[in-house]
Order: C-alpha cells, then sequence, then structure tokens
C-alpha cells in the first residue's frame, strides 16, 4: 500500500466516522442517515424486489453487496447454525450490479447490535438506521455491541496492567476512550501479536512468564512458564514458533521455544549469556539469538530445533535484523562499532561494516534494503545498503538516539536528551547528499527525564493510516500525529498509570479477497442481530438481519458472579486503613453469593507501587470485608477475585480510589476522586 493509498484510506474512514459528527440533535443524525439509506429514485423498485428475494442481498447505487455469518471452529467456518458465543466470520461481498465483477479498494463501515433476545425481548426501540446515527456521532452511551471499524491501542504500562483504548471516540470528539483493562500478573517487558491480531503475547520478567491475551475479548487467557526472566518476544516469519529470549545469568540463559497453536513448550534452549536478541531466516530455516554478556551469537535450525553453531559477533551484540534482500542477518557490535553480516546459507561472516563505537537498536525496511542503526554516543543514524554491505549515509540526530520505529514512508528516531522526534524520509535514502530530516515535538521533557524505559516500541504505526500513535513517558500521555503535520490531531489520557510501551490491534473490515470484506466477531448472546453496513461513497446504508442461537453445550453464559461495591466515597484520607466492604451477586438467581472462603483483594498505588493481596471475609449474607492499608496519597487500584468462583483477577469490575492528605476540603476531596468500573 502506497502513502497516498494510505491517506486516502484514513480520509475515508474519517469521513464515515465525522460525517454525522458536527451534527448537534439526533434528528438532524437521523434524517442525514436516511438520505444515505435512501436508495435513487430510479432503483427503488428494483430494490425492493430484491430485498423481498433474498434478505441478505441489497442492490444499490450500481453495487450489490451480499451479507453472510458463519460460524468458525478453528480456522474453518462450518456449515452449521451460528449459536451464542460462536466466534463468526462476517462478510460482505461487494460486485457491480451489471457486471458482476468484485469492487475493491472500498472502506466500508460495519457495526452489529443484538436487536432481540432469544425470549423475544427487544433491547431497545430505535430502528437500526437510526442506532446508526448515534454511533456516526460517537455518543458513548450509544455504542454499538460489536464496532467492525476499530482499532485499538493498547498501552504497556509501567504497572501490571495494559490499557485498551478506543481512538475513534477521539475522533468524534465525544466520550471516554477508555476501553477496557488487563491485568497481568507482573509487569509486562516486551510483546507482540499475530498477523490477524487475534492473539497478543507479552512477556513477564518478574513472574518467568509469558502471558496470552486474546483480542476478541481484551482477556489474558494464558500464562506460560517460560525460562528465568524472559524479556524479548518473537514470532518467526510462519509463525509456527514463538521464541521468547531468557535473560537469566549463566548457563540458563537462552531462549524458550513455543507452539502458537497448542500454546506448548516445544524445546528450551541454553544459547549463552546476558540479553538476547533474535531474528529468523525468511525461509523460517535458521533463528539467530544474540548472547550480549558472551559476545556470541547462537545460530538454531527450527526445523528441528537444534543449536548449529555459536558466531563471533565481537564484545557486545546489541541487536540483530535479517534482510530478505541479501539473505543476511546482520548484529550491531555497540562497543566496537561493527556491524557483522552473517550469510543466512553458510552462517559465516560475509563482511564487517565498520561504523563508530555506541550502536544500538536496528531496524530494517520492509523491502531488505536499507539497515538502520542507531549510535548513541555519537548522535547518528548510521543507513547500510543491503546490496552493498556498505554504509551510505550518517544521519546526525542530536540528543542520543536510542530506538527507531519505521512505517512504510518514515523511519521515527526517538532521542534520549531530546523531546522531539526525527522523521527521516525512506524515500530519499540512497538519494545524493543525506536523505532530509524534519522534528515534531513529543511533550515538554525528554525521555531521560522518565521514571523508567521500556525496550518495547513506544512509536507505533495507526491502522491503515499515514500516522502514528507515540508515548511521552514523562508526561505519561498518548498522542496521535499524521505525517506530515508538526502538532497531534489527537491525546489520549493514561487514566492514572504510566504507559511505556504502544500497540496496535485492528479490528476493522479487511478486503481479505477481491471485493470480500470480512471480520471475525463473538456473538455474545442468543438473539437476532443486526449487521448495519455503510459506504461513503458511493453513499450506502443498510441493515442485515442474522440470528444467534442458545448454545445446547452452554446452561447460560452469565459469569459466575457479579459484584458491587458499598463505598459512598471514592477520596478517602491517606494513611489511615481502609475497611473495603463489597456484595457478590449470582447472576443466575440475581441473590447474594454466600460461603465463599477463598475471596481476595488486589490493590496497588498507581502506577503499580505498593501492590498487596489480602483476603476478604464475609461479614453479612453475600456482603464481604477486606482492610486495606493506604498509605501514601495517590490513585489506587482494587480487584476482586475468587478462584472457586472462576473469577480470577481483573474478571469482575475494579474500583479505584483516591488518598488524599487528611483534612482536604470536600468540595477539594469530590473533585479529585476518581471512580472507574
Amino acid at each position: 500500500m502506497t502513502r497516498t493509498d494510505m491517506t486516502r484510506r484514513f480520509f475515508r474512514r474519517f469521513r464515515i466516522f465525522v460525517m454525522l459528527g458536527c451534527l448537534a440533535l439526533a434528528a438532524e443524525a437521523k434524517a442525514t442517515v436516511e438520505q444515505i439509506a435512501a436508495p435513487a429514485a430510479t432503483n427503488a423498485a428494483p430494490d425492493a424486489a430484491v430485498a423481498k428475494e433474498h434478505e441478505n442481498r441489497l442492490t444499490r447505487q450500481g453495487l450489490t453487496v451480499d451479507f453472510a455469518a458463519r460460524p468458525i471452529l478453528g480456522s474453518f467456518e462450518e456449515q452449521r447454525d451460528l449459536f451464542e458465543l460462536d466466534y463468526a466470520n462476517i462478510s460482505f461481498t461487494i460486485t457491480g450490479a451489471a457486471s458482476g465483477e468484485p469492487v475493491e479498494g472500498l472502506i466500508p463501515g460495519a457495526w452489529v447490535d443484538l436487536i432481540e433476545t432469544a425470549e423475544g425481548a427487544t433491547t431497545d426501540a430505535l430502528t437500526c438506521k437510526d442506532r446508526v446515527g448515534l454511533y456516526l456521532r460517537g455518543s458513548t452511551g450509544t455504542q454499538p455491541m460489536i464496532d467492525v471499524n476499530s482499532y485499538f491501542i493498547l498501552a504497556m504500562n509501567e504497572d501490571a496492567t495494559i490499557s485498551v483504548i478506543d481512538p475513534n471516540v477521539l475522533i468524534a470528539g465525544v466520550g471516554d476512550m477508555f476501553f477496557t483493562q488487563i491485568i497481568l500478573p507482573r509487569p509486562g517487558a516486551d510483546w507482540t501479536q499475530t498477523a490477524d491480531q487475534k492473539r497478543i503475547f507479552v512477556t513477564m520478567p518478574r513472574a518467568n512468564t509469558l502471558g496470552v491475551i486474546e483480542t476478541e475479548t481484551f482477556k489474558l487467557i494464558s500464562q506460560i512458564k517460560t525460562g528465568i526472566e524472559p524479556v524479548r518476544v518473537a514470532l518467526q516469519p510462519d509463525e509456527r514458533y514463538l521464541w521468547v529470549g531468557n535473560n537469566a545469568k549463566g548457563k540458563d540463559g537462552g531462549v524458550t521455544v513455543i507452539d502458537t497453536e497448542s500454546l506448548d513448550v516445544v524445546a528450551e534452549l541454553s544459547t549463552g549469556k546476558g540479553h538476547h536478541e533474535i531474528a529468523f531466516s525468511d525461509d523460517d530455516r535458521i533463528a539467530l539469538v544474540t548472547n550480549r554478556s558472551d559476545g556470541t551469537a547462537t545460530a538454531i535450525d527450527i526445523r528441528t530445533l537444534k543449536k548449529i553453531k555459536d558466531i563471533e559477533v565481537g564484545k557486545t551484540p546489541l541487536s540483530v535484523a535479517y534482510s530478505g534482500l541479501s539473505k543476511s542477518f546482520y548484529v550491531a557490535d555497540g562497543a566496537a562499532g561493527t556491524v557483522h553480516v552473517i550469510d543466512g546459507a553458510t552462517l559465516v561472516t560475509a563482511a564487517r561494516i565498520q561504523a563508530k563505537a555506541g550502536l544500538g537498536p536496528m531496524r530494517i525496511t520492509g523491502d531488505g534494503r536499507w539497515v538502520l542503526v542507531t549510535n548513541t554516543a555519537n548522535d547518528l543514524v548510521h543507513i547500510i545498503d543491503a546490496s552493498a554491505n556498505a554504509i551510505a549515509h550518517d544521519v546526525p540526530i542530536r540528543g542520543r538516539p536510542f530506538q527507531i520505529s519505521l512505517t512504510r514512508a518514515f523511519a521515527y528516531v526517538r532521542a534520549l536528551d531530546s523531546d522531539r522526534v526525527s522523521m527521516i524520509n525512506l524515500a530519499e535514502i540512497g538519494k545524493a547528499g543525506l536523505p532530509p530530516v524534519v522534528a515534531f515535538p513529543l511533550g515538554a521533557e525528554p525521555p531521560s527525564e522518565a521514571s523508567s524505559l521500556a525496550i518495547a516500541d513506544g512509536i507505533v504505526e495507526a491502522a491503515g493510516e499515514a500516522g502514528v500513535v507515540a508515548v511521552d513517558p514523562v508526561a505519561n500521555t498518548l498522542y496521535y500525529y499524521m505525517e506530515g503535520m508538526n502538532a497531534p490531531m489527537g491525546t489520549f489520557r493514561s487514566y492514572g498509570h504510566n504507559p511505556r510501551a504502544l500497540l496496535i490491534t485492528d479490528r476493522a473490515l479487511a478486503e481479505n479477497d477481491p471485493g470480500v470484506y470480512s471480520a471475525r466477531i463473538q456473538l455474545p448472546k442468543a438473539g437476532t442481530y443486526e449487521a448495519a453496513f455503510v459506504l461513503d461513497s458511493p453513499p450506502v446504508l443498510h441493515c442485515f438481519k442474522f440470528a444467534a442461537v442458545p448454545n445446547p453445550a452452554l446452561k447460560h453464559n452469565l459469569k459466575p458472579l457479579e459484584i458491587e461495591y458499598l463505598v459512598e466515597e471514592r477520596t478517602i484520607p491517606a494513611g489511615k486503613p481502609m475497611q473495603l466492604r463489597f456484595r457478590l451477586v449470582d447472576p443466575a438467581s440475581e441473590q447474594p453469593k454466600s460461603g465463599l472462603s477463598d475471596v481476595r483483594v488486589l490493590y496497588y498505588r498507581s502506577p503499580g507501587v505498593g501492590r498487596r493481596d489480602v483476603p476478604a471475609k464475609e461479614v453479612a449474607e453475600g456482603i464481604y470485608e477486606a482492610e486495606l492499608g493506604i498509605g501514601m496519597r495517590g490513585a489506587y487500584f482494587i480487584y476482586v477475585s475468587s478462584a472457586s468462583s472462576r473469577m480470577p483477577v481483573g474478571e469482575l469490575r475494579y474500583l479505584t480510589l483516591r488518598a488524599v492528605a487528611a483534612g482536604g476540603s470536600s468540595l477539594h476531596n469530590k473533585a479529585q476522586s476518581v471512580a472507574q468500573e
């Protein structure tokens, strides 16, 4: 996709979300939607006939749209009824009404809502088209059950949480962008996600564990024991295996290899001492693992999961990458300033490229042509031509550059001692002279002023758009920048956490086959659904109906527990213990849940300080109490769990309280209170 294509896609998507955003009244929104939804006068009779003949087909504005919703078992669609809790593939096949040929390159929008329960109760009085008008206005109280247009920003926080943010609320200008929060056993270090963006893998060094997150629900679904102190995580190109670098001292240092389907550990390989970076050949034959303290890189045969050899790569190998163009691995020795080129076929050193001491992180452009390496000590980014294995440019970047993020058009370089991000135009690399560099401010303070920094990327490409989302680790704020603009288009709050790394998960309809726009969703309840379909050009809006039947394998799909916090004041005095009370309810019977002996309360002060886990005891029918030691001032996050009820930490609604100095005014305390349920 070219930059022009990306820009066009952004503005088409932007039009979908803001075409009604400027309207002040829902009545105006309804009128505008009816205009979009109405067929042209010349097509009115044929459209009615088609709708009568086949409710899942629409012909309008010269297009035919065929809708389908099919259950998915694993990676295959099933030919059976949709059940509640099924994962389903919804698709819109768009063809020319006259030619029957697929229509490619469109940017449709879609929402899915439950309109009638399996018991026959209607969910609201609005028509589908009325609801679409409200969706387009971005009203927080009228969000669809399933949004098939959105992408989400995930922020790995300094504490043991991941914040999930919905940026579409920002585009509409109304509402709260906070979508949900993922609770981890310990703080994350690095992460990656599958190509279909359905799973995220995050390392937790302090837990010696890898977490598996399902993006359909944003839940931590599995924890896999790795080696000691897992940090770097990487998926090989075909995604069969996931590789985790364990930074344990001594002989235990190496990699854990995990089967991505079964989530089983298939190999534990010792490679050497120190931090490990991981790269793969593009044919999934070789994995190369660096051993920072040993000055070596270990080559591993992926087919047999056996060590092949250790390769000397200088005193301090800090980064590694693979070029599909030269079929070679590139390893940067930070101490000597040498980039070692290792032939991917023979695994011998084919060249040594001498730069300057102080080399750090490395990135390779998507075509494999250009290798970019930061030089923190000399305020440079070295650009190596992989076709010649020679330095093409030394680009000055002030302030000790330490991180590079690539989009299709630019390399974004962050420097420790600068509040600005430098952009290197990739299209200008290789031409006469230095490639042009422009910079934009990211916050008011340099990253070196932050309490901590992450090894994972702090600047990521926005989904399908010519822009990036970037984190300011000092102000704990996220910014959205469109490429070519010196000021952010939007700002995202951190909600009491300290974000350190970012990831984008895209849920929008994707054109996986010519003219077929599809997405994977999960149907939370049995009943009748409407899938609203909208195109901005040509203007089309139509609602397709489909059903999900009760799942015979399930007695019900209610959670085992619900919680009600019995807290009147969300602002409390610091330095005093607090008796926290809450009611646990059985949703099936709507009665208090008594007799639980394993209820526990996890709490900590933002951004993850003083984490404690205390028991709660039942003091009345279904009412439980725990004593919290509230010490210093700040925001406190509180989570309730019960193992016997299958409600782990993060499953029940959490509570936030704000502790203030004793004697603060009631008005001030109320203004400072924080409540997120």
